[in-house]
């Protein structure tokens, strides 16, 4: 039963609080998700936020499909966009304005959660699809069940079966006319191409998944032996073989979530060799705000401080404003019924005196996490707290000199923690907004 396995997946990935996206288009695979996340909903304690994307590509088809998608969600959060007109209608145009969608409604709903409605039969085709493009091991993985702040608890459900559970629960998903259309490749994949192999094999498919299994397998004891490019010194790095040189590179590429192709690995492979003894050390670009830094004795990447926000000093109680995010502290002296979740921007506290810096994160920060005895980095904090890098540059931080105190809408410091009465609640929130 499709239920159980999202059940499952939600339980496997420890999904079960929190604001939770699902990507939903109204076509068969995000209704059953999102009809399954709805039924769920009464069991966990997540709040549901279906969001879509009009790609506007196909005029009053785009709209109606947008408005049945609302009517679908009138006892759950929705929030929708439309796409300019100057988008240009190109599978990877529409991808990459999806993901752009997805990040930026991650954002403002403050979650580390998007889900996905793929499908094995997507997996296949994607599998299929790299293949022909002359994929190595890693395109050979296929789709991963989960990537970033995306998952996709559908993964391993088939089509058909997908349909099946649309049709016993008498759902009406939306038909997309463009996905007949097979001048795109995934679509002349899926309607052309497909039907053929499954003449000559009817579990193709099935096969084409468990090559994707195997290979994930494969990659993990190969990366489990390897350390990330960063732990390497340049003398340990040198003395590997060029094979495990550019491998290691490769990895370093992807878990960075960077483009990179063969010729972009043995380049970074390349300038590691020819800098293995500067003294002063060498940079290559990486991003426009990220580099690779190497000399004679360590690899690391160096990233320049944004201060996207001035630093405010905090003095006394009130409200302060900064950009378009404001800033409340005020006296409490009353126990609240309930504590707010740590994913709320709210939090009670218990201070001396108020004398703090709201910022964005600094080299050097240190947290002490509510519940721990030691402090941390405020870099592991972050990492084990799940929160994508596009939000990271954007947190607004309370801090007492190095050390954070509060990050809104994660959680607070063993230090400022109440332990019989608060004696203040703080709370940050964005201007000009009806959230």
């Amino acid at each position: 039963m499709i239920l159980n396995t999202v059940d499952a997946f939600l339980s496997k990935y420890n999904l079960l609080q929190g604001n939770i996206i699902v990507a939903f288009s109204g076509g068969h695979d995000s209704m059953c998700l999102l009809h399954i996340m709805k039924q769920l909903q009464q069991k966990y304690y997540f709040k549901l936020i279906a969001i879509h994307l009009n790609h506007n590509w196909r005029g009053k088809e785009s709209n109606d499909e947008e408005k049945k998608c609302k009517e679908f969600c009138k006892d759950i959060t929705f929030y929708s966009e439309k796409l300019p007109v100057d988008v240009p209608h190109t599978e990877t145009a529409a991808r990459d304005a999806r993901y752009d969608f997805f990040a930026r409604c991650a954002q403002k709903f403050n979650s580390e959660v998007v889900l996905t409605a793929h499908n094995a039969n997507d997996n296949a085709e994607t599998l299929f699809y790299r293949m022909l493009k002359g994929t190595g091991l890693t395109g050979l993985e296929g789709i991963h069940e989960k990537r970033g702040l995306y998952y996709r608890p559908l993964l391993s459900v088939y089509r058909n079966e997908i349909e099946n559970y649309c049709l016993e629960n008498k759902l009406k998903p939306n038909t997309d006319s463009s996905n007949f259309d097979t001048k795109y490749a995934r679509n002349k994949i899926r309607q052309d191409i497909f039907p053929k192999l499954r003449e000559i094999s009817p579990d193709f498919e099935k096969k084409l998944n468990n090559l994707a299994q195997s290979v994930i397998i494969t990659n993990n004891i190969i990366k489990n032996q390897l350390k990330r490019l960063t732990d390497y010194s340049l003398e340990e790095f040198c003395n590997l073989s060029n094979e495990l040189q550019a491998t290691i590179v490769h990895h370093f590429l992807r878990d960075e979530d960077l483009d990179y192709d063969r010729k972009r690995i043995e380049e970074i492979v390349q300038f590691i060799q020819k800098n293995r003894h500067s003294k002063s050390g060498k940079t290559i670009s990486l991003t426009t705000k990220q580099w690779l830094f190497v000399n004679s004795q360590k690899i690391e990447i160096i990233t320049p401080q944004e201060n996207f926000l001035p630093e405010f000093v905090i003095k006394s109680t009130g409200e302060y404003t900064l950009g378009d995010v404001i800033f409340e502290i005020e006296e409490c002296n009353k126990t609240p019924n309930n504590f707010p979740a740590d994913y709320e921007n709210t939090a009670y506290i218990s201070i001396d005196r108020i004398d703090f810096t709201l910022r964005g994160r600094k080299d050097g920060d240190t947290i002490q996490p509510l519940g721990l005895n030691g402090k941390q980095k405020l870099k592991k904090y972050l990492n084990e707290k799940k929160i994508p890098k596009h939000v990271k540059g954007k947190l607004l931080l309370l801090c007492k000199d190095n050390e954070v105190l509060w990050v809104p809408g994660y959680g607070i410091s063993e230090k400022i923690k109440v332990v019989t009465t608060p004696t203040h609640v703080i709370k940050l929130r964005r201007g000009n907004t009806n959230e």
